[in-house]
């Protein structure tokens, strides 16, 4: 009777935690769209906190009528959905020829990918690759270089060392190739781990600026997330946005233009996770197993 009590105050106390670290983590969201929704008086004097005062959507219209803003989407949505298939591309081609017994010195390119896990590239030397390899102030150089990553090799190569043997025997005794068996037999049974991976990728990939201020100096080639962060950092916005479009109200208060930027740049990334949702557990835990 004692053990039952502790497993459900264990169980109560877990989700209390639990809870209360959610609500940390979406409370400062709920403030940015209390403060783009409310009364610009109100937003201004930073009388919101929660829940608007007021009901305005000034900001929201301003900026859907941005088309610098819906630019930077675009690009944002190309470089994240690029980024992602050939991310997926490469890191499930390498993590299954380094799960086959026959690939040549696999453990010492195991090692190599470690290593680079460990020590990352620094950023001058990135840098450097990049200009020589005629990728500066184009979208290959927010594509390319993170497009292949050792935490996500090890992943998916842990998870296809985990499909039955027999299986892929099987497979080659009805005549199936290498390709045939990566192609047929392993990637439809992994599309737990090729889920959890895109979504990782895809959400690192739409979140990151820094790529874009190192490499990018064409205006049109700006993802969302630097125009996001030129918005936030400069109070007037100089930066590729034309303050002309913005009425009276909504110039007094640049806070509610900032948080109404930041939902806009957030919402689009947010609505991915329901269909990966269900792919996400088993595919973060299978692919977390030691051989």
């Amino acid at each position: 009777m004692n053990m039952e009590r502790s497993d459900k105050l264990f169980q109560w106390t877990n989700g209390a935690v639990i809870l209360l670290i959610s609500l940390s983590m979406i409370a400062p969201m709920i403030h940015l769209l209390a403060v783009s929704l409310s009364d610009p008086v109100y937003a201004g004097a930073k009388l919101v906190y929660l829940w608007p005062k007021g009901f305005f959507l000034d900001v929201y219209h301003t900026l859907f009528g941005m088309a610098d803003m819906w630019r930077a989407m675009g690009v944002s949505i190309y470089i994240t959905l690029a980024g992602t298939v050939l991310c997926l591309l490469l890191t499930s081609s390498l993590a299954y020829t380094l799960t086959r017994p026959r690939m040549p010195a696999r453990r010492w390119i195991v090692g190599l990918i470690l290593i680079s896990f460990i020590f990352p590239s620094p950023l001058i030397p990135s840098f450097l690759v990049v200009n020589a390899l005629g990728m500066n102030n184009t979208l290959w150089a927010l594509i390319i270089p993170g497009a292949l990553g050792a935490y996500y090799i090890i992943i998916m190569r842990t998870f296809f060392s985990g499909i039955s043997k027999e299986l892929i025997e099987a497979a080659k005794i009805d005549g199936c190739g290498e390709f045939g068996v990566f192609v047929r037999i392993v990637l439809p049974l992994s599309k737990a781990v090729l889920a959890t991976i895109a979504l990782f990728h895809a959400v690192g990939q739409w979140n990151s600026y820094f790529g874009a201020l190192i490499y990018i100096r064409s205006e049109h080639l700006f993802p969302l997330q630097l125009k996001l962060r030129n918005m936030v950092q400069n109070s007037s916005f100089d930066s590729g946005f034309d303050s002309n479009m913005f009425d009276t109200d909504v110039l007094q208060t640049p806070e509610m233009i900032k948080a109404g930027a930041i939902i806009f740049t957030t919402l689009p990334i947010l609505l991915v996770y329901p269909f990966l949702q269900k792919h996400f557990v088993k595919g973060a835990m299978l692919g977390s197993l030691k051989e």
